[in-house]
């Protein structure tokens, strides 16, 4: 069974940048076949999409949420078990539990945006906090 440990959360002042670290294990396949995301939960939401990236044999095309858009990048690791988010420019909105997910079907990441119900892999999570 594939899990991820998310690591990098932390409290950032508005303006400020954080980088999120998703380690996975028990893959069958290295991370490159896998369609991978990072959603995010604010209180009182449901859990959302805010990037995703196509598994690398589709092509590994990537689709960022408007808010996300030249803040956010997602990139795989060398090690091929690892996925990051560098997120720059923190906003207080952009506070909440942020999870990395995975699915070895490649569906999930879209042009048009992320289905999280086909995401069939999932981190525990880890805390951001942005605040003055």
């Amino acid at each position: 069974q594939v899990q991820f440990v998310e690591s990098g959360g932390g409290y950032v002042q508005p303006g400020g940048s954080l980088s999120l670290s998703c380690e996975a294990s028990g893959l069958t396949l290295d991370l490159d076949y896998y369609a991978i995301g990072w959603f995010r939960r604010a209180p009182g939401k449901e859990r959302e999409g805010v990037v995703c990236m196509y598994s690398r044999v589709s092509g590994g095309a990537t689709y960022y949420v408007d808010s996300a858009k030249g803040r956010f990048t997602i990139t795989r690791g060398n090690a091929k078990h690892t996925v990051y988010l560098q997120m720059n420019s923190l906003k207080p909105e952009d506070y909440g539990v942020y999870y990395c997910a995975a699915t070895a079907s490649g569906y999930g990441c879209y042009s048009h945006g992320l289905s999280k119900s086909e995401f069939d892999s999932w981190g525990q999570g880890t805390q951001v906090t942005v605040s003055s």
